[in-house]
């Protein structure tokens, strides 16, 4: 099985020493990804920015993974505040709605705290006809 390694351009990613994914075989792993515009490193203090610009940085990387937001399978949501996790629903639905993957949300401290949400994703890439 082969794997391949895919960088976003975050300064995180060799500071800290990971892959903005992982492809093995035909499963992607998406590391948590945050609500930076990694090519500004910039991030909105809006919670629901956050989570429209993780979900952009997430569908990068599954795209350059020959992947896309219709093959995740599992979603992990990680919030330092719970109580805002309502706010982005809109967004998550707007993405997910019809993929339906599993999902949990965690409330837990971000590595920075200018973070409001962190998601992970796990997919599994289908057939393309």
């Amino acid at each position: 099985m082969t794997r391949q390694l895919i960088g976003s351009g975050s300064s995180f990613e060799a500071q800290i020493g990971y892959s903005r994914a992982v492809v093995a075989g035909d499963w992607v792993f998406v590391s948590g990804t945050t609500g930076f515009d990694y090519a500004a490193m910039t991030i909105s203090d809006d919670v629901v920015a956050q989570a429209e610009q993780c979900l952009v940085n997430i569908e990068s990387a599954l795209r350059q993974a020959g992947s896309s937001l219709a093959d995740v399978v599992r979603v992990h949501y990680i919030l330092p505040d719970g109580a805002l996790f309502e706010q982005c629903w809109p967004v998550l639905r707007r993405h997910f709605g019809e993929v339906r993957p599993a999902a949990t949300m965690l409330s837990a401290g971000l590595a920075d705290p200018r973070m409001k949400i962190e998601i992970e994703v796990t997919a599994l890439k289908q057939g393309r006809e």
